[in-house]
């Protein structure tokens, strides 16, 4: 196993997959395909990768016609050669044999990054590719070429080897770069302070770029500054950054379409129906439009733990939620930058901030700290799934929404959650949780544990009633950040 680069954070199980993918003995050419949101690293990990493996890296470009994207790619195969400019194809078909014989003796990776730019001007490319890698072809079987198809357009790239797509069953290693979590992104922003690592997860999530680019050293005392001065204004690369995810992907086209079920999502509309009624449309008229959004990556759709025929949409990328709760009403005044109105605009938003993008992140934040850090002993047994759900009162007629349902392996309830960022929890949030496990009681479901998360920490009748009830779990920002 290759030693991971030093400046490569974290990224230890991609780094694992990719090099036993590019020194298999496995004989004969195989196919890789890498994928990711952009601005998580996949081509600084590729590169990484093909600087410790003496590998073949080529990055396309947008809009090239075929012929230029083949003069480039030859130019670029004959720099790795020694022989610069004599390396020159007429076709795709041709190019990918070149490729394949970049190596017959040594495995070693070969990079096709940007792909969906490539098959943007040679939809035929895929097709090529699979007729390259015929199994008796001699140009496969004489190569030890590792080829890898990276790409940042989820929906493209999550098809390509689907369905009757025609590299489908051809690719050994399908590799998906995903966005930190909290506690990681914490890690590579070097922050100390919990708060403000939520805080800022809040706003920019985990992407890696957005620290490494955008976002300066920035103290608690200083957040609002940072939204104001990294965020909210024009000049800042942030403050368009959400609408060029959208229109970097080929696959979503009406982007201005795709922006409304987005900031419908984002004001508290979750289901279909509500999301449908918001745009003033039908739900049958919004599903491919959901459909595209969950395999770009930017959706979510979560089951209700608790009714099979319910469950809502959620937005998974931080800055997209802040950007169609806080920016996108205010898009003109923010984008015709005066002396102080961001600071106004930030000021009359904050109650909005707290309601619909610092609390649904936090519940998420939860979830994920339920589903991946929390110990069997907090849980009472080892989490198989974690949702949100919605339990029916019959007695007093109201749904109780429950934002955390861990799930055990044999499908028993383990435990349900309630999460608040923005106050402190007290007895009362305790028994509405108690209240809710009764409910389930009476249907046989009894939670063995019952977790209240909190931003603003805890009461000391709380802290009390936690420690004389073993059922209860009180998970502070400490714990939420560094314990089990």
């Amino acid at each position: 196993m290759l030693v991971k680069p030093l400046d490569v954070f974290d990224r230890d199980w991609e780094w694992e997959q990719l090099v036993r993918f590019a020194t298999s003995d496995r004989p004969g050419a195989t196919l890789g395909v890498v994928s990711g949101r952009r601005r998580q690293g996949k081509t600084y990990l590729l590169e990484a990768l093909c600087e410790a493996t003496g590998g073949f890296f080529f990055a396309a470009t947008e809009a090239l016609p075929r012929a230029e994207a083949l003069r480039q790619l030859g130019e670029a195969v004959a720099e790795f050669q020694g022989q610069p400019g004599s390396v020159r194809y007429d076709d795709w078909a041709q190019a990918i044999d070149g490729l394949l014989s970049l190596s017959s003796e040594k495995a070693i990776p070969v990079v096709l990054d940007e792909f969906p730019y490539m098959v943007r001007d040679a939809p035929e490319l895929p097709s090529t590719i699979q007729r390259a890698l015929s199994p008796r072809r001699p140009q496969r079987r004489d190569s030890r070429a590792r080829l890898l198809l990276c790409g940042s357009s989820m929906t493209f790239m999550g098809r390509l080897l689907t369905g009757s797509a025609p590299l489908r069953g051809r690719s050994s290693l399908e590799l998906v770069v995903r966005t930190f979590d909290f506690r990681l992104a914490r890690r590579f922003w070097g922050v100390e302070d919990h708060h403000l690592a939520a805080l800022l997860y809040f706003v920019v999530g985990g992407t890696p770029a957005y620290r490494g680019e955008y976002l300066p050293d920035v103290r608690v005392e200083d957040f609002d500054a940072f939204v104001v001065d990294h965020v909210l204004s024009p000049a800042s690369p942030l403050f368009r950054e959400v609408r060029a995810l959208l229109a970097e992907d080929p696959s979503l086209s009406e982007t201005g379409l795709y922006h409304t079920v987005l900031a419908a999502v984002a004001e508290g509309n979750t289901t279909r129906g509500g999301i449908a009624s918001r745009m003033e449309r039908k739900a049958t008229d919004i599903s491919h439009h959901l459909t595209v959004l969950e395999d770009s990556g930017l959706l979510r759709h979560e089951p209700d733990a608790f009714r099979s025929n319910r469950s809502q949409y959620q937005i998974v990328e931080p800055l997209v939620r802040f950007h169609h709760a806080i920016m996108r009403p205010h898009w003109t005044q923010l984008e015709r930058a005066r002396p102080g109105r961001a600071v106004r605009i930030w000021e009359q938003r904050k109650p909005t901030f707290l309601g619909q993008v610092a609390g649904p992140t936090f519940e998420r934040m939860c979830r994920l700290w339920a589903q991946d850090f929390a110990g069997p002993g907090t849980l009472g047994g080892e989490p198989s799934d974690v949702r949100t759900g919605v339990v029916y009162d019959s007695a007093r007629r109201v749904g109780h929404e429950v934002d955390v349902v861990v799930s055990g392996d044999e499908g028993g309830l383990l435990a349900i959650g309630e999460a608040k960022w923005g106050e402190t929890m007290d007895s009362h949030h305790l028994a509405r949780l108690a209240h809710i496990a009764d409910l389930l009681d009476g249907r046989g479901q009894r939670p063995g544990k019952l977790l209240l998360f909190s931003g603003g920490g805890f009461t000391a009748e709380l802290h009390g009633a936690a420690d004389s009830d073993p059922r209860v779990e009180l998970v502070d920002l400490q714990r939420l950040y560094e314990g089990e």
